[in-house]
This record gives structure tokens, C-alpha cells and sequence, in this order.
């Protein structure tokens, strides 16, 4: 109690005795009853409200005996506590400035004061983890699930998790005695399901974890659509992806990752026809180069068809590289060599990148030009390596009837993109000698 209570405290308690003593003074106490007390023979006789005030004066004594005894007590309890606090205090920073062994030490001393041993414990834990010194992770978890379950099993499935063991992690959070799981639990049962390979069930579950909000508005919606593209590409057969995707809401449908997702497994199980229609509804809805060179990569039927919606988008995205890769793709499939060839080349010097070489590197290949077919596949290696692409160049100008035309990417675009042949004289940057 603060000194000011105290004196308070003391002022009404001296007020209220000599209002007491006053009232007790009188004579016609009596009234209000007698009380007679027999003792080793004796009789004592007194009135009911004296013998009230001796009963309470009784107790405050024998209560402040028992403060006076158990003081000693009582302070050394506080400077445990508060010597507690202070290691907490100072374990945590410890922790925060990278001196483990010394937070470890801290912590599990403080770990002593039940009230605090949870999260000193579990601070100590990550302490041993950072350490690597698994055995005594593992003591300090078994000692935390004596006095917390709960943050024991949370820590335990975060380890399992960064031990690429989802399975395990999720048993450890279905015990029942630490049901239901607090937010943190929900969010990492969530990662666990989804990296074991049951996104479905994951996806049930984010409307409790959408309630807790430990996740931000914008995190949500990204992990929405992530579970729902992967409950999309996990699905086993036909029917089953039919159903997960009429579960989807229609709002995330046309997300290019839920709508990829969609198409890839769908043509994945000869649903070709479904596939191709979302990815058109998707792209009439909202365009994006990724979903477009998705609709020329895959290897779905309806050729003709495909082609000309890509001929109408183009009238529309004319500057988009990823659709005349798309383009490039399916005149190659349908064998349309000079055809292919142009919306390659267009797409390199729009800058597709090394996708583009690849295509390029297949269409020759199919026409037997395998020297031309490593060239391509060469420039792809390059472009993902950061660096720059070079020229193609004809092993023999006899090498082979058929016309190359062949492009780097910062060549302005062209119909018939120029050949360079390996015996014409050079000078000494590479470049070709003008007559």
C-alpha cells in the first residue's frame, strides 16, 4: 500500500476507535444484549457490542502479528521477483544483440519466477536454437511444457517447419490439451498444411485465421491466393478440380496464379477445353503477359483457334513480347516455319529474353539446323546469366537451303533480320568488313 493510503487509512481507522470509545462509554449499552463467558470458574459478563469491538481489536492484532512475521517473507519474495524481472529484462536484450549464450544463461534463471518462466523459457529455446546446440534446445522445451503447453507446442512445430517436416509440425499442433490454437498456432498449421501437400485443408481454415487477424489485410489476400492455387494444383483427378474450383470465389478467379494454376492441372488431366477458356475469360477480363505465355505454352489443342485469339489481342497489346512469344510458339506447333520464325524474332527484339532463344533454338532444332539450334540455346543460357546475346551465325553459307533469320535482341525488328556467315572477313570487334 502507497505511504499516502496508509496515513489515510490509519486516520479513519483512529476517527472510527474514538467515536467507538464514546458510544461504548454510555451506560445503556445493556439493551442491546449481554454476553457472559465461563472460564476456570469464573464468569465474565460484558455487552454484546464491547465484546463485538474486543473480537475485532483481536483480529487486527493477530493479523498484524502475522504481518510482522511473515515481512521478512514477503520481502525476499519481492526481491526475487524483482531480481527475476531484471534477468528477464536483460536475458531479452542479450537476445536482441546477438549474445546468445549469455541470453540462454539469463533466461533460465529468470524461468525461476513462475509467473514469467513461459516466455523466459521460450526466449532460451530460440537462444540454444541460434546456437545450434540442439540438446539444450530440447531440455528448456521440455522443461516449457511444464509450465506452458501451449508456446511449447508453438515452438516446436516452428522448429519442425524450419526442419522442412510439415507433418510432424501439424501433429505437434493437434494435441488436444492445447486446443483451441491461439492465432500464431492457426497461422503456422496454415504454412504446415500447405507445405504438406493439403492446401485444401489450409484453405478451409482461413476464415479463423482471417478472424484473428495476425496476418495484415493485404498478407491475407496474398496467402488466399496462393492456398487457392495450389488447392487448384493438387487437385487428383477431374472432378476434384471441377469442385475446387467452383469453391473458389469468383473474385479470386481471375488471378493469374489461381487461373494459371486452374488451366495447368486441367490440360495436366486432358481438360484442354476448360483450361483454354479460363485463360481467354481471364485475359479478356484483365491482361497479363504471364497468363498469355501460359495460353502458347501449353500443349492443348484448338491450335486455330488459339492463334487467332492471340492475332485479336494483339491488335490491342501490340507491344507485348510475351504474346508474340505466344504467337512464335503456336506456329511452331503447328509447323508454320516462316511464320514461326517471324513472331520469334519480333519477340526477341521486343526483348521476350531467353524463353524466345529457347522457342527459336526448338524451331531450328526441328528442322535439322542443330549447330543454329545450340546458338539459340546458348543466347538463353547467356540472357539468364545477366549477359548480352550475340549474333547467330551459319556454320557454311552451303550448309543448308532453307533461309535463317536470325535477330539479337537490340536489333529493331524486321521481317528478314540479317545472316551473318562465319568465313566473310571481319575486323577486330567482330563486325563484318563493308566492300
Amino acid at each position: 500500500m502507497k505511504p499516502l493510503q496508509s496515513l489515510v487509512v490509519l486516520l479513519l481507522a483512529v476517527a472510527i476507535g474514538v467515536v467507538a470509545a464514546q458510544w461504548l462509554g454510555t451506560d445503556d449499552l445493556n439493551r442491546y444484549g449481554e454476553v457472559t463467558l465461563r472460564y476456570a470458574g469464573y464468569d465474565y459478563h460484558s455487552n454484546l457490542p464491547k465484546v463485538a469491538l474486543l473480537s475485532v481489536i483481536g483480529v487486527l492484532v493477530l493479523w498484524l502479528l502475522w504481518s510482522l512475521i511473515a515481512a521478512p517473507f514477503r520481502a525476499w519474495g519481492r526481491y526475487r521477483r524483482k531480481q527475476g524481472r531484471v534477468r528477464l529484462i536483460d536475458g531479452l536484450l542479450a537476445y536482441e544483440h546477438g549474445q546468445w549464450q549469455r541470453a540462454e544463461k539469463l533466461l533460465d534463471g529468470a524461468a525461476k519466477d513462475p509467473e514469467v518462466s513461459g516466455v523466459a523459457l521460450a526466449n532460451a529455446v530460440r537462444s540454444a536454437q541460434v546456437r545450434a546446440d540442439a540438446p539444450a534446445a530440447e531440455a528448456l522445451l521440455q522443461r516449457l511444457g511444464e509450465s506452458d503447453a501451449t508456446l511449447q507446442a508453438l515452438l516446436r512445430a516452428e522448429q519442425l517447419l524450419a526442419n522442412d517436416l510439415p507433418v510432424d509440425a501439424i501433429n505437434a499442433l493437434d494435441v488436444a490439451a492445447i486446443q483451441p490454437l491461439p492465432p500464431r498456432g492457426l497461422w503456422l498449421r496454415t504454412e504446415a498444411l500447405a507445405r504438406a501437400g493439403r492446401a485444401h485443408e489450409a484453405y478451409g481454415q482461413l476464415g479463423a485465421l482471417r478472424q484473428t487477424k495476425v496476418l495484415p489485410a493485404e498478407a491475407s489476400s496474398e496467402l488466399e491466393a496462393h492456398l487457392a492455387a495450389q488447392a487448384l494444383l493438387e487437385a487428383g483427378d477431374v472432378n476434384a478440380l471441377a469442385t475446387q474450383w467452383e469453391a473458389t470465389p469468383k473474385a479470386l478467379r481471375p488471378t493469374p496464379d489461381v487461373v494459371a494454376a486452374y488451366a495447368t492441372r486441367a490440360v495436366a488431366l486432358d481438360w484442354d477445353e476448360p483450361a483454354l477458356l479460363a485463360l481467354e475469360q481471364a485475359l479478356d477480363h484483365r491482361w497479363d503477359d504471364e497468363l498469355v505465355a501460359l495460353y502458347g505454352r501449353l500443349p492443348a489443342e484448338r491450335l486455330a483457334t488459339r492463334q487467332a485469339n492471340l492475332q485479336r489481342w494483339r491488335n490491342v497489346h501490340d507491344d507485348s513480347a510475351a504474346l508474340r512469344l505466344a504467337q512464335g510458339r503456336i506456329a511452331l506447333a503447328q509447323q508454320q516455319w516462316d511464320a514461326a520464325d517471324a513472331f520469334l524474332h519480333e519477340a526477341i527484339a521486343a526483348g521476350a529474353g531467353a524463353p524466345a532463344w529457347e522457342a527459336l533454338g526448338e524451331a531450328f532444332a526441328q528442322r535439322g539446323e542443330h549447330v543454329l539450334a545450340a546458338q539459340c540455346l546458348t543466347n538463353a543460357l547467356r540472357l539468364q546469366r545477366g549477359e548480352d546475346s550475340v549474333a547467330l551465325v551459319r556454320a557454311s553459307a552451303a550448309a543448308t537451303d532453307t533461309p535463317l533469320h536470325a535477330t539479337v535482341e537490340e536489333q529493331p525488328i524486321a521481317p528478314l533480320p540479317p545472316v551473318y556467315d562465319a568465313n566473310e572477313e571481319r575486323d577486330a570487334f567482330g563486325n563484318p568488313r563493308l566492300p
